[in-house]
């Protein structure tokens, strides 16, 4: 069976299709992925008081908080990206993003400290996070394609054989059949690229941050990346975004990603 659905989740618009289930079997997949994208916005928002963000900010720097497992296998390839970009993408900029206006001041009795960065997020087992000086952490830019990843896994998990997760963006396309997906810009639609068994996420540079230099990103600048993970490829843009094609190529092939950038004019591959 063929079918799709779609739901508001995530700050946009969240589409899911699967083929290869039985008619018994689909709606209840796809109502289990819709409410695991729905759970990992509950763990990862900025916004909600009870989300394990708001958790960790509300403590003091040292105190050890256990988070869902959710939250911590993101912020674990968050800190991974952030080393292997060396601080490029940091997920603790929401100081700056809250300074300029782009997220609301969370509900911490704690100023952050101005050498606070992704070093002083400790991880550990049990699904437990240590932040070493008070900082504000900012997920944005990953824990979206996370859910994209989720839900394919229980998609997957129970049986589709063929399928697309999208979310505002973040889509992933899972499946032996490659299927087209085209990048949109500010005057259409750039051409098509053929996805199997992958991702893509696409980003601007509105209301994003340089995490070594703290600095406000292009905000004209587009990007999309393509990688076998939406989390991976939604954090990647990130990086491409600050430090531009040429500079982020380590690091894209470090997760067997590869990028394009765009503005209404032109755009350019890095492969």
């Amino acid at each position: 069976m063929n079918l799709q659905r779609a739901r508001p989740a995530l700050g946009t618009l969240v589409q899911m299709r699967v083929e290869g289930l039985a008619d018994d079997v689909v709606l209840r997949a796809l109502e289990t992925a819709f409410a695991e994208v729905a759970a990992v916005h509950r763990c990862m928002s900025f916004h909600e008081s009870s989300s394990d963000l708001s958790r960790l900010h509300g403590v003091p720097a040292g105190t050890c908080v256990r988070i869902d497992t959710r939250t911590h296998a993101v912020l674990a390839c968050a800190l991974e990206i952030a080393g292997a970009s060396e601080g490029i993408f940091d997920p603790t900029i929401a100081v700056q993003q809250v300074a300029r206006g782009w997220l609301p001041r969370p509900q911490s009795p704690f100023a952050p400290d101005p050498r606070a960065n992704w070093r002083d997020i400790e991880l550990y087992a049990d699904d437990r996070v240590r932040l070493r000086r008070p900082l504000w952490i900012d997920l944005g830019g990953i824990a979206k394609g996370y859910a994209v990843d989720r839900a394919v896994d229980i998609l997957v998990a129970a049986g589709a054989t063929q399928g697309c997760v999208n979310a505002g963006g973040d889509l992933r396309v899972f499946g032996l059949r490659a299927e087209r997906v085209h990048l949109r810009a500010a005057t259409g639609y750039l051409p098509a690229l053929e996805l199997c068994d992958a991702a893509i996420a696409g980003s601007s540079g509105a209301a994003h941050v340089h995490g070594r230099t703290r600095a406000a990103a292009d905000a004209g600048a587009r990007v999309g990346v393509v990688a076998p993970t939406c989390m991976v490829a939604d954090a990647l843009t990130k990086v491409v975004l600050a430090a531009g094609l040429s500079a982020s190529a380590a690091v894209l092939a470090r997760f067997g990603a590869q990028a394009c950038a765009f503005d209404e004019a032109d755009w350019r591959v890095a492969a």
